[in-house]
């Protein structure tokens, strides 16, 4: 009788540093396709959010049927969607489209309540000074509601980063190729494993930080504020 998974993994220690040692090339090829999965994915995804919310700020009717949509696309299970996209598009273009419809409803949510929150008498204010609607819009209320936005980024941007890693069944996962791969070989390999597990959080938190980084030297105002 061949022995189980667990009795695998308990053939090889937990952490080889000797493998991570000898295999840096692959590691990291492996998290720069995690980047640029992410890291295109959440573009998409914001610019796409920020015309949605400008749309859905102009005709307010709309606001409803956007974020419907956008609540189905994000609760159709990844796997699903990945593989309802295989027959029209390339693997690497599946994987972004399908990671980029997951950050819409995240996305557009937060900057419509963000631009929403702008107080009434600065919108006032600015358009006694004879703003157009669109001058007001880039100049006074989306960098009053980027700390709301941001946050918004923040959590679409970690949600990525987890779902790349499901992608690896397309052979698009970034580290969650590692993670499988240490599954699949005749005998399990923990280290590729934690190596894949391990780096995907780290460019969690690294990400997380980087985007809270951006958004206080982007805001230096509410900074003060808080002071």
């Amino acid at each position: 009788m061949s022995a189980g998974p667990i009795a695998q993994i308990g053939q090889r220690p937990l952490f080889e540093p000797d493998w991570v040692a000898d295999n840096l090339g692959l590691i990291w090829a492996a998290t720069v396709e995690h980047l640029y999965l992410t890291g295109m994915s959440v573009g998409i995804g914001l610019v796409i959010s920020l015309g949605l919310a400008v749309v859905a700020l102009r005709w307010r009717a709309t606001y409803g049927p956007i974020v419907a949509v956008g609540a189905v696309l994000y609760t159709i299970p990844s796997l699903a969607l990945f593989a309802f996209l295989i027959p029209f598009v390339d693997r690497t273009t599946n994987a972004i489209i399908a990671l980029t419809t997951y950050t819409l409803l995240i996305l557009v949510r937060n900057i419509v309540t963000a631009i929403d929150g702008v107080p009434a008498e600065v919108v006032e204010a600015a358009e006694g000074m004879g703003y157009r609607p669109a001058r007001r819009f880039l100049e006074i209320e989306l960098p009053l509601a980027l700390p709301v936005i941001v946050a918004g980024l923040r959590v679409a941007t970690v949600t990525v980063i987890g779902l790349v890693t499901v992608a690896s069944l397309l052979g698009q996962g970034g580290l969650g190729q590692l993670i499988l791969t240490g599954f699949r070989i005749p005998a399990t390999f923990p280290t590729m494993i934690v190596v894949g597990v391990v780096g995907s959080v780290i460019l969690a938190v690294a990400f997380d930080l980087a985007l809270l980084g951006a958004e206080r030297a982007l805001t230096p105002w509410s900074r003060r504020k808080a002071a």
